[in-house]
């Protein structure tokens, strides 16, 4: 199988938000794109639109679906509840100064947040979109989250999932999954284009 025929995964994380624009850990609370949000999930649009995907799938929060239908995909995507973000618990809605504010040495890649989700918790739903996207053997369109997003990418390639706090994704960027000469070859193709 040639490298143009083997499958590709698109990851596209949702548009601005005021919580992502002013760094606040925004995970279960369902808040709306800001209005640059809108424009720039709308310019995914010409961006995606020479790629064709056998299967989409959005996070059930309305900023990652209001994403997907603004990029032409809202009728045909799959809701996938493993592409929530990460249940941030006690510090939703928290800036990261804010809580190293109370403690100091915090990193939430190693410390998770009180009443929220672990890492652990979080790698295992990657682990199953990585699971049924490599089941699906083609092309496929993923609309969610920073964290969640890059923690696929991590366990795609078979990386521990703490190595994803290592690279980011500004919103609204394009980061594909492939493979290099076989299926048994995952690798990052491009990340946060």
């Amino acid at each position: 199988m040639s490298r143009a025929a083997l499958p590709q995964i698109w990851l596209v994380r949702h548009g601005e938000t005021a919580w992502s624009l002013s760094g606040q850990h925004t995970g279960r609370t369902d808040i709306p794109l800001t209005a640059r949000g809108e424009r720039d999930a709308a310019a995914l649009k010409p961006r995606l639109a020479g790629h064709s995907f056998a299967s989409v799938f959005s996070s059930p929060s309305i900023r990652a679906r209001r994403t997907c239908e603004l990029a032409g995909y809202g009728d045909v995507a799959v809701i996938d509840p493993d592409l929530y973000e990460w249940d941030y618990g006690q510090y939703e809605g928290r800036r990261t100064a804010e809580i190293r504010a109370e403690r100091p040495t915090w990193q939430l890649f190693r410390d998770a947040s009180p009443g929220g989700e672990t890492l652990a918790q979080l790698a295992a739903r990657a682990d199953n979109v990585v699971a049924r996207l490599r089941a699906l053997s083609a092309d496929a369109l993923l609309f969610a989250h920073r964290d969640i997003l890059r923690v696929v990418a991590m366990r795609w390639v078979g990386l521990p999932a703490p190595e994803a706090q290592r690279f980011y994704l500004d919103p609204t960027s394009i980061s594909v999954l492939g493979y290099d000469h076989s299926e048994t070859e995952p690798l990052i193709r491009k990340l946060n284009s």
